[in-house]
Protein backbone atom coordinates (compact mmCIF):
# COMPACT_ATOMS: atom_id res chain seq x y z
CA UNK A 1 0.00 0.00 0.00
CA UNK A 2 2.95 2.24 0.75
CA UNK A 3 4.28 2.05 -2.45
CA UNK A 4 1.06 2.66 -4.69
CA UNK A 5 0.29 5.71 -2.62
CA UNK A 6 4.44 6.63 -3.71
CA UNK A 7 3.83 6.43 -7.21
CA UNK A 8 0.25 8.13 -7.01
CA UNK A 9 1.23 11.29 -4.97
CA UNK A 10 4.37 11.23 -7.54
CA UNK A 11 2.74 11.33 -10.73
CA UNK A 12 0.43 13.97 -9.25
CA UNK A 13 1.79 16.31 -7.25
CA UNK A 14 5.33 16.64 -9.68
CA UNK A 15 3.40 17.30 -12.66
CA UNK A 16 0.35 18.53 -11.50
CA UNK A 17 1.06 22.07 -10.97
CA UNK A 18 -1.20 22.74 -7.85
CA UNK A 19 -2.50 25.78 -5.88
CA UNK A 20 -4.82 26.56 -2.85
CA UNK A 21 -7.54 29.00 -1.44
CA UNK A 22 -8.43 28.75 2.44
CA UNK A 23 -11.50 29.59 3.81
CA UNK A 24 -13.19 30.11 7.38
CA UNK A 25 -16.51 28.57 7.93
CA UNK A 26 -19.13 29.31 10.33
CA UNK A 27 -20.35 25.77 11.05
CA UNK A 28 -23.05 27.17 14.23
CA UNK A 29 -26.16 26.24 11.54
CA UNK A 30 -25.02 23.60 10.21
CA UNK A 31 -24.40 21.96 13.74
CA UNK A 32 -27.79 22.51 14.95
CA UNK A 33 -29.34 21.07 11.84
CA UNK A 34 -27.19 17.71 12.61
CA UNK A 35 -28.56 17.82 15.82
CA UNK A 36 -32.13 18.86 14.59
CA UNK A 37 -32.11 15.79 12.21
CA UNK A 38 -30.86 13.40 14.99
CA UNK A 39 -33.38 14.27 17.34
CA UNK A 40 -36.11 13.79 14.77
CA UNK A 41 -34.73 10.47 13.90
CA UNK A 42 -34.82 11.14 10.23
CA UNK A 43 -31.34 11.20 9.34
CA UNK A 44 -28.15 11.08 11.51
CA UNK A 45 -25.48 12.64 9.29
CA UNK A 46 -21.85 13.48 10.21
CA UNK A 47 -19.59 16.46 9.26
CA UNK A 48 -18.40 14.84 6.53
CA UNK A 49 -21.98 13.83 5.11
CA UNK A 50 -22.78 17.26 5.42
CA UNK A 51 -19.65 18.29 3.50
CA UNK A 52 -20.30 15.71 1.07
CA UNK A 53 -23.87 17.33 0.44
CA UNK A 54 -22.43 20.74 0.39
CA UNK A 55 -19.53 20.02 -2.55
CA UNK A 56 -22.19 18.18 -4.68
CA UNK A 57 -24.54 21.83 -4.61
CA UNK A 58 -21.72 23.62 -4.96
CA UNK A 59 -20.70 21.52 -8.00
CA UNK A 60 -23.60 21.65 -9.26
CA UNK A 61 -23.65 25.27 -9.36
CA UNK A 62 -20.55 25.66 -10.55
CA UNK A 63 -19.60 22.69 -13.21
CA UNK A 64 -16.35 24.42 -14.22
CA UNK A 65 -14.43 22.77 -10.79
CA UNK A 66 -16.03 19.02 -11.88
CA UNK A 67 -13.21 18.81 -14.87
CA UNK A 68 -10.18 16.91 -15.68
CA UNK A 69 -7.09 18.06 -17.57
CA UNK A 70 -6.00 15.20 -19.94
CA UNK A 71 -3.57 15.48 -22.42
CA UNK A 72 -4.42 18.78 -23.96
CA UNK A 73 -7.91 18.82 -23.33
CA UNK A 74 -10.34 19.71 -20.02
CA UNK A 75 -12.98 16.83 -19.83
CA UNK A 76 -16.06 18.13 -18.20
CA UNK A 77 -17.37 15.19 -16.14
CA UNK A 78 -21.18 15.03 -15.83
CA UNK A 79 -21.54 12.77 -12.75
CA UNK A 80 -20.10 14.24 -9.50
CA UNK A 81 -18.05 11.53 -7.62
CA UNK A 82 -16.20 12.51 -4.46
CA UNK A 83 -14.02 10.94 -2.91
CA UNK A 84 -13.30 10.36 0.93
CA UNK A 85 -10.23 9.93 2.02
CA UNK A 86 -10.27 7.15 5.03
CA UNK A 87 -7.34 6.80 7.03
CA UNK A 88 -5.77 3.04 7.83
CA UNK A 89 -3.37 1.62 9.85
CA UNK A 90 -0.93 1.25 7.33
CA UNK A 91 -2.08 3.62 4.24
CA UNK A 92 -4.46 5.87 3.09
CA UNK A 93 -7.52 4.96 0.65
CA UNK A 94 -10.31 7.27 -1.26
CA UNK A 95 -13.42 5.10 -1.94
CA UNK A 96 -16.38 7.53 -3.86
CA UNK A 97 -19.40 7.83 -3.96
CA UNK A 98 -21.10 7.93 -6.74
CA UNK A 99 -23.47 10.47 -8.24
CA UNK A 100 -23.71 12.64 -5.75
CA UNK A 101 -25.43 15.43 -7.13
CA UNK A 102 -28.58 13.09 -7.24
CA UNK A 103 -28.87 11.73 -3.97
CA UNK A 104 -30.54 13.44 -0.66
CA UNK A 105 -28.25 13.90 2.35
CA UNK A 106 -30.20 10.43 4.24
CA UNK A 107 -28.88 8.63 1.20
CA UNK A 108 -24.69 10.02 1.26
CA UNK A 109 -25.20 9.22 4.68
CA UNK A 110 -26.13 5.83 5.03
CA UNK A 111 -24.13 5.15 1.46
CA UNK A 112 -20.74 6.69 3.04
CA UNK A 113 -20.74 5.12 6.03
CA UNK A 114 -21.06 1.38 4.21
CA UNK A 115 -18.42 2.29 1.90
CA UNK A 116 -16.11 3.92 4.75
CA UNK A 117 -16.46 0.44 7.07
CA UNK A 118 -15.57 -1.61 3.82
CA UNK A 119 -12.92 0.65 3.20
CA UNK A 120 -11.72 0.10 7.17
CA UNK A 121 -12.00 -3.72 6.74
CA UNK A 122 -10.42 -3.40 3.18
CA UNK A 123 -12.81 -4.97 1.07
CA UNK A 124 -13.31 -2.47 -1.42
CA UNK A 125 -12.62 -3.59 -5.13
CA UNK A 126 -10.77 -1.19 -7.28
CA UNK A 127 -13.66 0.42 -9.27
CA UNK A 128 -15.02 1.61 -5.74
CA UNK A 129 -11.83 3.93 -5.42
CA UNK A 130 -10.67 4.87 -8.23
CA UNK A 131 -12.20 7.61 -10.95
CA UNK A 132 -13.06 10.19 -8.39
CA UNK A 133 -13.81 13.65 -9.93
CA UNK A 134 -13.45 15.33 -6.58
CA UNK A 135 -12.20 14.90 -3.10
CA UNK A 136 -12.58 15.23 0.38
CA UNK A 137 -9.73 14.94 3.33
CA UNK A 138 -11.02 15.42 6.84
CA UNK A 139 -8.94 15.13 9.77
CA UNK A 140 -10.66 17.63 11.55
CA UNK A 141 -11.56 15.08 14.36
CA UNK A 142 -7.42 14.29 14.94
CA UNK A 143 -7.75 18.20 16.27
CA UNK A 144 -6.19 19.24 13.06
CA UNK A 145 -6.85 23.18 12.42
CA UNK A 146 -5.27 23.29 8.87
CA UNK A 147 -3.87 21.39 6.23
CA UNK A 148 -3.89 20.60 2.23
CA UNK A 149 -4.11 17.80 0.18
CA UNK A 150 -2.36 16.46 -2.82
CA UNK A 151 -4.68 16.13 -6.18
CA UNK A 152 -5.10 12.52 -7.01
CA UNK A 153 -5.82 12.42 -11.08
CA UNK A 154 -8.11 12.99 -12.45
CA UNK A 155 -9.23 15.73 -10.29
CA UNK A 156 -8.55 19.09 -10.61
CA UNK A 157 -10.07 20.30 -7.13
CA UNK A 158 -9.88 18.62 -3.66
CA UNK A 159 -11.03 20.11 -0.12
CA UNK A 160 -9.10 19.16 2.58
CA UNK A 161 -10.82 20.07 6.36
CA UNK A 162 -9.95 21.17 9.88
CA UNK A 163 -11.41 20.66 13.07
CA UNK A 164 -14.82 23.12 14.00
CA UNK A 165 -13.17 25.14 16.95
CA UNK A 166 -14.45 28.05 19.37
CA UNK A 167 -13.59 31.30 18.15
CA UNK A 168 -14.39 35.09 19.75
CA UNK A 169 -16.32 36.66 17.18
CA UNK A 170 -17.43 40.27 16.85
CA UNK A 171 -20.43 41.28 15.13
CA UNK A 172 -21.44 45.08 15.41
CA UNK A 173 -19.17 45.50 18.51
CA UNK A 174 -20.21 42.54 20.10
CA UNK A 175 -17.90 39.75 20.95
CA UNK A 176 -19.48 36.39 20.96
CA UNK A 177 -18.18 32.73 20.99
CA UNK A 178 -19.06 30.99 17.21
CA UNK A 179 -17.93 27.39 15.96
CA UNK A 180 -15.73 28.22 13.51
CA UNK A 181 -14.11 25.72 10.49
CA UNK A 182 -10.97 26.39 8.63
CA UNK A 183 -10.92 24.36 4.84
CA UNK A 184 -8.38 24.23 1.79
CA UNK A 185 -9.21 24.37 -1.52
CA UNK A 186 -6.60 22.52 -3.71
CA UNK A 187 -6.39 22.97 -7.74
CA UNK A 188 -4.97 21.96 -10.73
CA UNK A 189 -3.66 25.25 -12.05
CA UNK A 190 -3.93 24.14 -15.53
CA UNK A 191 -7.71 23.40 -15.45
CA UNK A 192 -8.46 25.71 -13.04
CA UNK A 193 -8.11 29.43 -12.13
CA UNK A 194 -8.09 31.58 -8.78
CA UNK A 195 -11.12 33.29 -9.95
CA UNK A 196 -13.35 29.71 -10.37
CA UNK A 197 -11.81 28.26 -7.33
CA UNK A 198 -12.61 31.24 -5.39
CA UNK A 199 -16.24 31.11 -6.73
CA UNK A 200 -16.69 27.48 -5.65
CA UNK A 201 -15.54 28.22 -2.49
CA UNK A 202 -18.04 31.03 -1.51
CA UNK A 203 -20.50 28.89 -3.10
CA UNK A 204 -19.43 26.06 0.01
CA UNK A 205 -19.39 28.17 2.45
CA UNK A 206 -22.94 29.57 1.88
CA UNK A 207 -24.52 26.76 1.91
CA UNK A 208 -22.94 25.52 5.01
CA UNK A 209 -24.12 29.18 6.93
CA UNK A 210 -27.07 28.59 5.41
CA UNK A 211 -27.89 24.46 5.52
CA UNK A 212 -31.49 24.10 5.43
CA UNK A 213 -30.95 23.66 1.74
CA UNK A 214 -28.80 19.82 2.56
CA UNK A 215 -31.78 18.90 3.69
CA UNK A 216 -33.91 19.25 0.66
CA UNK A 217 -35.56 15.89 -0.19
CA UNK A 218 -34.82 14.14 3.68
CA UNK A 219 -38.50 15.25 4.69
CA UNK A 220 -40.14 12.72 1.87
CA UNK A 221 -37.74 9.90 3.47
Amino acid sequence: MRKAIARTMVQSKAPVPHFYLTAEIGMDEAERLRHQLKRLHQVHPSVTDLLIKASALALTRHPEINVSFVGEAIRQHRSIDIGIAVGLDDGLITPVLRNCHAKTLGQISSEAKELIDRARSKRLQPHEYEGATFSISNLGMFDVDNFIAVLVPPEAAALAVGTIRDLPIVDNGTVTIGRRMNVTLSCDHRALDGMQAAKFLQEFKAILEAPLQLAVGDERR
